[in-house]
């Protein structure tokens, strides 16, 4: 079955509320979705969700680099053909989002095929991943409520705070609120997004000492390699790695280096194969993972879920999986459910994300 065509549709919907946190604000989910089309009339289908903050790359961008410089060279290449194609993409360095979405869409193409859903060709270990939900800048005791609603509403019991401003008061006093207002029994960790430097980080962890957070993620720019190493040698809780460690050699260099002792994995930058290589860098050496989240839609999402819940080791913990809740709309034909604070792989052939053609129609930027 070989690949004949190559669609980079860039679409845009609305956020409900403007996202915020240290490496920016989003309003809108400027997105482009990705299909793999084969000689046999399979598709395989994904989503790209640029960050031109962190990462470089532009919802143009990654149309250009797909359509115009990816596409030429890989239609003609069977879908099974996978460490040939990622040969040919590798002669571009960075452009990871579009890279991943490319490897996501075969992936989703090469299930659909064999009539079977990609996690269990991934490695099958699990049928859900439970939810973390991310909370953003905001006053504690906003926080404190959109926390209790997500909990009562959804069943999450595992929040992501954002955090990386200054005064650092803001977000000590918001550890702090969350922590009494939640108990014990829900599990709380940070992400300041490169927002301080390290000796700022580690005032906030004596700070919040007691409270039982249980990670601190990407709390300053990992180019303070030395003073970023004290504080991976020095903090009671793992340092994960995210933004400083989109591929496997990034995350090697950061693991064997001190810069981190956990990693985010995220499939929206990494696609599952590389993803696959980041995860077995981690289990080797014996550090925790999270599934991270890049603003995914529910496309995105059950990306997410479908490798998370594959593996045992990224299905230990929540992955981040809700930010579709923020959007006004999705281009998903079924919606995702949250229940009892988890999300179910789709036992369908490839990825289950089934695209409403009349929402595309809608919301897609290049017509």
């Amino acid at each position: 079955m070989n690949i004949t065509r190559i669609e980079a549709i860039p679409y845009a919907i609305p956020y409900t509320h403007p996202l915020r946190f240290a490496s920016g604000e989003v309003h809108t989910a400027d997105h482009v979705l990705v299909r793999v089309h084969t000689d046999e009339g399979v598709v395989g289908v994904a989503d790209a969700p640029p960050r031109p903050y962190t990462y470089g790359e532009t919802q143009r961008s990654i149309v250009e680099v797909i359509t115009g410089l990816f596409a030429p060279q890989v239609v003609g290449f069977g879908i099974l053909d996978r460490e040939r194609i990622h040969a040919v993409l590798g002669r571009t360095i960075h452009n990871q989002v579009a890279k991943g979405a490319l490897d996501i869409a075969l992936w989703d193409a090469i299930g659909k095929s064999l009539g079977q859903p990609v996690h269990r060709l991934l490695g099958g270990y699990g049928d859900h991943l439970r939810v973390s939900h991310m909370l953003g800048f905001r006053p504690a005791q906003e926080l404190l409520a959109e926390a209790q609603r997500f909990g009562a509403e959804y069943g999450i019991t595992t929040f992501k705070l954002k955090v990386g401003r200054r005064p650092l008061a803001l977000d000590i006093e918001a550890c702090h609120v969350l922590r009494e207002g939640l108990g014990d029994e829900a599990e709380l960790y940070l992400d300041a997004n490169r927002g301080w430097t390290a000796n700022e980080a580690w005032e906030v962890l004596r700070a919040t000492d007691g409270l039982g957070l249980t990670l601190l993620e990407e709390p300053c720019d990992a180019h303070e390699a030395m003073s970023r190493r004290r504080l991976v040698e020095k903090s009671p809780i793992p340092v994960v790695g995210d933004e400083s460690v989109p591929t496997a050699g990034d995350a090697s260099r950061e693991l064997l280096s001190g810069g981190c002792n956990a990693i985010c994995i995220k499939t929206a930058r990494s696609g599952f194969t590389e993803a696959r290589e980041i995860l077995g860098l981690c289990t080797g050496l014996g550090v925790d993972v999270t599934m991270g989240n890049q603003i995914d839609t529910q496309v995105g999402t059950l990306a997410t879920v479908a490798f998370g819940a594959a593996h045992e080791a990224t299905g230990r913990r929540a992955g981040e999986l809700s930010n579709f809740l923020d959007m006004a709309d999705d281009l998903l034909a079924e919606p995702i459910s949250i229940v009892d604070g988890r999300v179910s792989v789709r036992d369908a052939p490839g990825v289950g994300a089934e695209i409403d053609e009349e929402k595309l129609a809608r919301y897609r930027q290049d017509r």
